[in-house]
């Protein structure tokens, strides 16, 4: 999908095992001799004191993990360990499969809620449906304290082909409803959103960079482009990353052949350039990506090249500026170290690396200083120095060191997302509320509106649902205020609106309910349809 110089094939930020010879062509100039006196035969000498001679009995295994735990806390945020048994659940989300029952769920007043099945499913090819609640599961009770996530994943999820029994309760039945359900591969996907802005204007949003997003966008290009596709509002907010050779796969379908994508350097690893070839569906037309906050690691290589190349016009705010690639090297009990080898650099040359000298607590308090610095309310807040300024291939300045900064600032809603809305949040207010009109209105909604379609267009909360979903904020111990409530009522009303629908319908109608209200977009839009304006940013010298 993509050329490499120096014949070097790279896969993802979190680099594959099958690369291992390739990847060993690193520079062995740059690799100091160990001093087996002072480091692993010293290592080894202590393990064996502490095991013969330590005053209590201890689980040695754990005091390794710890000690190694600790290490690489001490190198960088990202270098990670994962034990054997984490290994595989943590590549789920990346890889795009798991095994299970294919539900969606959430635990609800102790009770295992099923969202909606997933399509083709196995439990839906038996016919569970949303809203039934699982309270067996092999004749085994299924509700109650006891019942975590953990619970549900443990007894829910097994190998492809064995069978679980599970008894539900659906609403207008007297007696539960045994199921017998085989499980199989269930898709995880990446891809959130796939709809039509308006006539011309696209919309896609993106969630992780999976093992499948390259095909998942790819399809929902053709799906939009014989809708009328002719631009594209690319949303990568709260993407936090995912396998590097997607990002660039996935940029090469945006930028002409030839354009470098991404370089990756490090004192171990000699600079390995990815460059876009002659394939790309989607090389014209205006593009707009979306960024925020929580756009790190692939995604700010997606929108680094794009704003490198002058493709399209970058809007939000700063990324998180996670410049860092992770190869995984296995131990000898098959746990995995994620050790950082290298750093990335766009087009341009910048390495958008935010400092980590001050510690991992530092780090990730870094939204936090966001916060109290005023950035993410004012632009100006933003100081980057002169020796991380860079340009792009319009000679338009940006810089290096901290995330991508876009070319267009769209400030945090700080009335919109208020003390009063985080606690409906933070509480449970809104799924609570959702969960108990649709238990009671679900037959009804589904036949009175046929299609997503009718309802987007017709369904509006009344007065009177809107004022019982905030006496379930009061019994919650909410203190409402009107100054905090009457700015927002349009838009909460609309937020509950999305919920429904996407338990209703499908996860990307809650996105195409809510985005007349999204204000990015809406910026989005207003620069697509300008045509003065959308080049004067992609041209500015």
């Amino acid at each position: 999908m993509y050329k490499l110089r120096k014949t070097i094939f790279i896969l993802g930020i979190l680099l594959p095992m099958s690369l291992l010879a390739q990847l060993n062509s690193r520079n062995d100039n740059n690799v100091k001799e160990l001093d087996a006196n002072k480091t692993t035969r010293k290592i080894s000498t202590l393990l064996y004191y502490i095991n013969n001679y330590y005053v209590d009995t201890l689980d040695m295994s754990g005091v390794v993990e710890t000690a190694i735990v600790q290490t690489l806390k001490e190198l960088d945020p990202h270098s990670a360990y994962i034990s054997a048994e984490d290994v595989e659940r943590a590549d789920e989300p990346l890889k795009g499969s798991f095994e299970g029952v294919g539900i969606t769920f959430q635990l609800y007043k102790d009770t295992i809620l099923v969202v909606s099945p997933i399509p083709g499913g196995p439990s839906d090819k038996v016919g569970i449906m949303a809203g039934d609640k699982i309270l067996k599961v092999d004749g085994e009770i299924a509700y109650g304290e006891d019942i975590t996530n953990k619970w549900v994943m443990e007894h829910l999820r097994g190998d492809k082909g064995t069978k679980v029994d599970v008894s539900i309760f659906r609403h207008g039945n007297i007696d539960l409803l045994d199921f017998e359900i085989t499980r199989d591969k269930i898709p995880i996907n990446s891809m959130d959103a796939a709809f039509m802005l308006d006539d011309n204007t696209g919309y896609i949003k993106l969630n992780r960079f999976s093992k499948t997003s390259l095909q998942e966008v790819n399809d929902a290009l053709l799906e939009l482009k014989s809708q009328g596709l002719k631009n594209l509002v690319f949303d990568l907010r709260s993407n936090s990353g995912g396998y590097l050779g997607t990002a660039m796969s996935i940029s090469d379908e945006f930028l002409p052949e030839d354009k470098l994508i991404v370089y990756t350097e490090g004192i171990h690893t000699p600079r390995q350039e990815l460059v876009a070839t002659s394939a790309g569906e989607f090389e014209d037309g205006k593009l707009i990506v979306l960024i925020n906050e929580g756009s790190a690691s692939a995604s700010e290589i997606v929108s680094g090249a794009i704003q490198d190349w002058d493709r399209g016009v970058i809007i939000g705010r700063r990324s998180f500026g996670k410049g860092l690639v992770q190869r995984p090297l296995q131990l000898p009990d098959k746990s995995v170290v994620r050790l950082t080898i290298a750093r990335y650099y766009t087009p341009s040359g910048r390495c958008i690396q935010k400092p980590y000298d001050g510690g991992n607590e530092e780090y990730y308090s870094d939204f936090k200083h966001r916060m109290e610095h005023g950035e993410l309310i004012h632009p100006d807040s933003i100081n980057f120095p002169d020796s991380l300024k860079y340009a792009t291939n319009n000679g338009r300045t940006v810089y290096g060191g901290g995330g991508i900064m876009p070319d267009i600032f769209v400030p945090l809603d700080s009335v919109r997302y208020n003390k009063l809305y985080s606690q409906f949040i933070r509480k449970g207010i809104f799924n609570s509320y959702v969960n108990d009109y649709l238990d009671k209105n679900r037959v009804d909604l589904m036949n009175t509106y046929s299609d997503f379609e009718e309802y987007n267009d017709s369904f509006s909360l009344s007065d009177d649902d809107f004022n019982n979903f905030l006496e379930v904020a009061k019994n919650k111990d909410i203190d409402i205020e009107d100054p905090e409530l009457t700015p927002n009522v349009d838009f909460i009303k609309l937020q509950i609106k999305s919920l429904m629908a996407r338990n209703l319908y499908e996860t990307s109608d809650y996105f195409e309910t809510l985005f007349p209200m999204d204000k990015e977009i809406k910026t989005a839009l207003e620069v697509i349809n300008d045509n003065k304006r959308y080049n004067n940013l992609i041209l500015k010298k």
